[in-house]
């Protein structure tokens, strides 16, 4: 039986996720990541790579214990060339712990091939020297509540590595491009006994939205940059409110304080 191939890539920084939940403390609460893939052109047909799973690391240790699979994984067979010219494809996601992260890899299975342009498919061969992983250190901190990508950007024609024999060996050549890319929007609703629907609106994208909690908080996350109107909608629209021009950061959470809902219909 092949072995699994396990690559470690570097992560300087770290997917779109909309969710509303309770308030949480600065330095706890959690952060989504996405992690998707692409590629740069290749003089071949097909680069096919297995994606069997995709892990992170919080320790500078490589002990097996600290790694964490992400749990929303897209298992299965990539043609790299189908994401080439700035497509990509969604790997994984998952909500993690806020804080540091050392390292992220992936594990790709033994159904890695390439396709010549004279339509020959060949076994992609891992060198034995790579069965124990390319180890890239990180020091990246995700900050709670904030959404991260990081695009796995391969290079398909240094990746695929021809052999002296007719064969070709796996050797990934990957460049790694991660940043925050959604912050998000708190606050708390007076009374709380109203308990609004909440709508984060903008003309130049989509229209998110949850709920406050029993205690009147409430967090919009996956809110990408940029200016909105905050809508706040109660039962028969009695005690509807709206605050304008709420500008949020890519990185950041923006904070509205405590939201004053009218006792009587504005």
């Amino acid at each position: 039986m092949k072995r699994k191939l396990i690559i470690p890539f570097l992560l300087s920084g770290l997917v779109w996720f909309s969710a509303c939940d309770s308030n949480s403390d600065e330095g706890s609460g959690t952060s989504q990541l996405q992690v998707r893939m692409t590629d740069a052109p290749g003089d071949y047909e097909e680069v096919n790579v297995e994606v069997v799973s995709v892990q992170v690391h919080k320790d500078d240790t490589d002990s097996e214990e600290g790694w964490v699979t992400l749990d929303e994984i897209n298992p299965g067979i990539y043609n790299l060339l189908d994401f080439a010219n700035g497509k990509d494809t969604l790997l994984a996601s998952a909500e993690l712990p806020a804080g540091r992260i050392s390292q992220i890899r992936l594990i790709l299975g033994d159904e890695n091939t390439v396709k010549l342009k004279s339509g020959e498919v060949i076994d992609l061969k891992t060198p034995s020297g790579q069965t124990s992983g390319v180890k890239l250190q990180v020091n990246a901190n995700l900050e709670a509540d904030v959404t991260y990508v990081m695009l796995l950007d391969f290079d398909a024609a240094r990746s695929v590595v021809p052999k002296g024999n007719g064969g070709y060996n796996l050797k990934p050549v990957i460049r790694v491009i991660s940043q925050a890319v959604a912050g998000g929007i708190r606050g708390v609703v007076t009374p709380a006994e109203y308990k609004p629907g909440i709508y984060v609106i903008s003309a130049e994208s989509d229209t998110l939205g949850g709920f406050a909690d029993d205690n009147g908080n409430f967090l919009i996350k996956g809110v990408p940059a940029g200016t909105y109107t905050v809508k706040f909608y109660t039962e028969g629209g009695l005690h509807d409110t709206s605050v304008e021009n709420v500008e949020v950061s890519q990185n950041a959470i923006k904070d509205l304080g405590t939201v004053e809902l009218p006792e009587q219909p504005e």
